[in-house]
């Protein structure tokens, strides 16, 4: 794979926060959606297991990964909107995934997606990871369903 990880810049992470949008329902993904998320990305303190996504010296997307417990990293993701829908995201994630399994050595990645996304769900489980649960998480000014998932390395 011709991915590379590195830290996110605050350049960076301003382009993405701001230049960034998707279309239709995923317009939920927008950074610029929620305050509270938007802060916390541009925040470089709160930044630090970020990580901008390039391919080809071009910026792909972004990981984060935070240890959630005993050997347990959980995820975040985006993938630049461009590029999603396309066929792009099951080698993606299969790179943050490697990623986190070489440089945190986790017994099991965990992350959560909301339940609309079946885009992201299928992909998710096509590349072993399985459901935990549902839960209600508020953000973007309402409450919306998320799916918890798990992947066994």
């Amino acid at each position: 794979m011709d991915y590379t990880f590195e830290f996110m810049t605050q350049e960076q992470a301003e382009d993405i926060a701001y230049n960034w949008h998707y279309d239709g329902i995923y317009s939920f993904y927008d950074i610029e959606a929620d305050k509270e998320d938007l802060a916390e990305f541009l925040d470089s303190n709160k930044r630090d297991s970020t990580y901008v996504v390039t391919k080809d010296s071009e910026v792909v997307g972004f990981f984060s990964f935070n240890r959630t417990g005993n050997n347990t990293i959980d995820i975040g993701l985006g993938m630049r909107p461009d590029l999603t829908g396309s066929g792009n995201g099951s080698e993606f994630i299969k790179a943050g995934m490697e990623f986190a399994k070489s440089n945190y050595s986790p017994d099991e990645i965990t992350l959560s997606v909301a339940t609309f996304n079946q885009r992201a769900i299928k992909v998710y489980r096509k590349l072993g990871f399985e459901d935990i649960e549902t839960f209600m998480q508020d953000t973007n000014s309402s409450s919306f369903e998320f799916l918890k998932m798990i992947y066994y390395c």
